[in-house]
């Protein structure tokens, strides 16, 4: 069981699972900047709203205080509706969404650009089969 479980662990896939969850770890982190620093004061300066991720709705105060951000409230123990967080994540997922279509679309692109390649090029028989053909024509000059 030790030696399957060492296959499995050492085999490419392992490894390149791996790889692709440490890149999209970072993928994340500039998506969230380019949504946070780029996309969403451009945004926000259409709709003339300073920070979408200050929106919310207090929903029950225990203090009885008024909050000027989400993180004060919930600070203070008040039941808070942050649609405007929601609104990031969204813009955020509508993001990478995209960028991964893209992503996929110019590998199909590729991939059948280089079966188009392969099925003009003639196909060279297997080295065998030449030489049979070969034994075949020399049968064929003795007769």
């Amino acid at each position: 069981m030790l030696k399957e479980f060492k296959d499995f662990a050492l085999k490419g896939n392992m490894l390149d699972l791996a790889v692709g969850i440490v890149i999209g770890a970072a993928f994340g982190t500039i998506i969230n900047s380019l949504v946070n620093d780029i996309i969403m004061p451009i945004v926000s300066g259409i709709f003339r709203i300073p920070d979408f991720s200050n929106l919310f709705v207090v929903l029950r105060d225990p203090t009885g205080q008024g909050f000027t951000s989400v993180a004060a409230a919930r600070e203070a123990g008040a039941s808070v509706l942050a649609y405007g967080l929601f609104i990031n994540a969204i813009i955020s997922f509508l993001i990478v969404a995209f960028v991964l279509f893209l992503l996929v679309k110019a590998y199909n692109q590729a991939k059948a650009q280089m079966a188009k390649e392969e099925a003009k090029a003639p196909a060279t028989p297997p080295r065998n089969e030449v030489l049979l053909q070969e034994i075949r024509d020399l049968l064929a000059k003795r007769a």
